[in-house]
């Protein structure tokens, strides 16, 4: 299945307490639930202003509608092609 790199811009996600985090985090979950086993979140990075979310998903609508129903930014969904690391160079 096909993985995604979706980029959020979100204000000030760098401050964002643990608490807050695990609630976002909770909200999230909620809504891959209801939506089915189809789309998986693989993990997320945050930055100052950004959320970089790795999601496996048969396509981009599916991760769109995740956003859309969780009340979240997808400003970005980009295919990943590859995933590359130190030992991809031995």
């Amino acid at each position: 299945m096909p993985k995604f790199l979706i980029e959020r811009d979100i204000p000030g996600a760098g401050a964002l307490t643990p608490e807050q985090l695990k609630g976002i985090s909770q909200t999230s979950c909620g809504v891959l639930d209801a939506m089915g086993p189809r789309i998986q979140w693989v993990h997320s990075y945050v930055t100052d202003d950004k959320v970089y979310c790795v999601y496996i998903a048969p396509d981009e609508a599916t991760v769109r509608e995740h956003a859309s129903r969780g009340g979240f930014p997808a400003n970005k969904v980009t295919p990943v092609h590859a995933i590359i690391d130190p030992t991809t160079a031995e």
